[in-house]
């Protein structure tokens, strides 16, 4: 018998752990983004690939994908995806691209940002932050609103979207109209009930997520930690509105509610979707009913954050 009450959607991943030995990261990253590339958008999007100036000048790619069927201005979701600071894209983040694309309707701006360890913090989360404003300086020429310009991110990437928020507030830049975190990490601290709890739980766990923030900040942080690790920001007044989603048997949980609350406290507006029988990465499992329930609930939350109502929420 199973030591966690998964749903039986997820069982076929309780023995798998995600490896992010530093040694095997370039053979891994090889094969993942050899199955990201190989894996087509679904029918209807298209795949644009452009080359931008990212942290310091040096050139990262982006991915836009747009509606086939939808002509003219759009709003924009700028997503950063998951992989513990280390790894590329896994494919099935394509399929989820692709349903946010189509259903909302909106481009996604997917950005390829660099990888610890050989891009310590900020580097990432800079390339995170050129590539928000890239997307605000070329609005006209790819067609979006730049009023509508949302990020969003699951795991690392959630952090990644969480601090792109924190600096466009602190660097004055134009607003961010909403956020998406799925089961996002926000905690170098590592001090929550779950990282302590679930240190042996399928895809990632808390001995994992240690080796993570090792590879991540490295030896020294000597910049904004809370750029690293949102939750340790002074201040979440005047930050976008939320939806946060986490999983129930997953290290991260405690973390992406304590962000919740932390933003609830300061009168921006949110949504926190706990979902039930669920690991960290469970969208792999792109047939499961649970998964498909949780895409629209996130659709549905980000047309609203596309809309008047959610922008003009307090801060």
């Amino acid at each position: 018998m199973s030591k966690y009450p998964i749903h039986r959607d997820f069982k076929k991943y309780e023995k798998i752990k995600t490896p992010i030995s530093p040694i095997l990261l370039p053979l891994m990253n090889g094969m993942i983004e050899t199955s990201f590339n190989k894996r087509k958008p679904d029918n209807g999007v298209r795949e644009i690939k452009k080359k931008i100036p990212g942290y310091q000048n040096e050139s990262i790619e982006i991915i836009i994908y747009e509606p086939e069927a939808c002509a003219g201005i759009l709003p924009c979701l700028i997503y950063l995806h998951g992989g513990a600071f280390v790894l590329k894209s896994a494919a099935f983040h394509k399929h989820l691209i692709c349903e946010y694309v189509l259903r909302t309707p909106c481009k996604v701006v997917f950005v390829d940002y660099r990888l610890a360890p050989k891009y310590p913090f900020p580097v990432g989360v800079e390339d995170a932050y050129a590539a928000f404003k890239w997307v605000y300086e070329n609005a006209e020429a790819i067609a979006i609103d730049p009023a509508k310009i949302a990020i969003g991110g699951d795991s690392a990437g959630g952090a990644l979207a969480a601090a792109v928020c924190l600096m466009a507030r602190d660097r004055k830049a134009p607003r961010i109209c909403f956020q998406m975190l799925i089961y996002p990490v926000t905690d170098a601290r590592q001090i929550t009930e779950s990282v302590k709890e679930f240190i042996d739980t399928p895809l990632w766990n808390g001995k994992q997520n240690q080796k993570m923030w090792q590879l991540y900040l490295g030896q020294d942080v000597h910049f904004n930690k809370a750029y690293a690790s949102p939750m340790e920001a002074d201040s979440f007044d005047n930050l976008p509105a939320a939806y946060i989603e986490v999983a129930e048997f997953d290290c991260l949980r405690d973390e992406g509610i304590n962000y919740a609350e932390a933003l609830k406290e300061s009168g921006v507006l949110v949504e926190l979707n706990q979902t039930r029988g669920t690991i960290h990465g469970f969208e792999v499992a792109e047939d499961s009913e649970i998964v498909k329930q949780s895409l629209s609930k996130r659709i549905k939350t980000l047309k609203r954050g596309f809309s008047e109502t959610m922008r003009n929420q307090k801060g």
